[in-house]
């Protein structure tokens, strides 16, 4: 009955080994595979892309013929900035020449016929538009979108990959072409110099660069 009852045990630890080793596998040849998404397409934004100021940009205020109202002003993490005789004035989403009109409506009250030019000095942008790079690159970070932005643009900002990537098997999770996932070719990009796999970045792009197993 003991030996019986060994028998059972051994052969129970060989089936959890074997099934253990089977699981580890499957993970294997899955971090293996490249993902099933359509590849990026290679055409960028419409043409009539406008940039729009987002929280901790800085914009240069210029009101003509006011020095004393003009001035160099950030925009706080609520998306609002202020400015001599004008407090909270939203901000965010807004181009610098729809900005300008505002500022020109607020300040009527205090001067006749205002005129005001607002230049963005230092760019970060809205995070609905913003550039975000994760995963196995060697900065992940996030950038502003510009226009006519492509990978190789993102990768140079990023400082390539790192030593870990399976830069093939990464992914742009497109938030303007409603959450989409397309694949992309970093590793023949990057370390190949594949020019064909360069494609254009849209605002709001996630670029996801997974780990390899080996």
């Amino acid at each position: 009955m003991k030996a019986k009852n060994e028998g059972r045990a051994i052969a129970s630890m060989k089936g959890r080994a074997a099934c253990i080793a089977s699981i580890a596998s499957l993970l294997l040849i899955a971090g293996c595979m490249t993902p099933g998404y359509p590849p990026a397409p290679k055409e960028g934004t419409s043409a009539d892309y406008n940039y729009h100021i987002g929280p901790n940009d800085v914009v240069n205020v210029i009101v003509w013929r006011n020095p004393e109202l003009s001035m160099s002003v950030p925009v706080r993490p609520d998306g609002k900035l202020t400015t001599p005789l004008i407090e909270d004035v939203p901000a965010l989403g807004k181009t610098p020449t729809e900005l300008g009109r505002d500022l020109e409506k607020a300040l009527v009250k205090y001067i006749r016929d205002p005129v005001v030019t607002v230049v963005v000095t230092s760019f970060v942008g809205p995070a609905s538009e913003q550039i975000r790079v994760i995963g196995e690159a060697a900065k992940p970070q996030i950038l502003a979108y510009r226009r006519d932005m492509t990978l190789l643009d993102v990768m140079i900002a990023v400082g390539g990959l790192t030593d870990f990537a399976d830069g093939n098997a990464a992914s742009v999770f497109r938030v303007a072409d409603g959450g989409k996932l397309y694949s992309v070719r970093l590793k023949d990009l990057v370390k190949r110099g594949d020019i064909s796999a360069n494609v254009a970045m849209w605002p709001g792009d996630i670029v996801i660069i997974p780990q390899s197993w080996f």
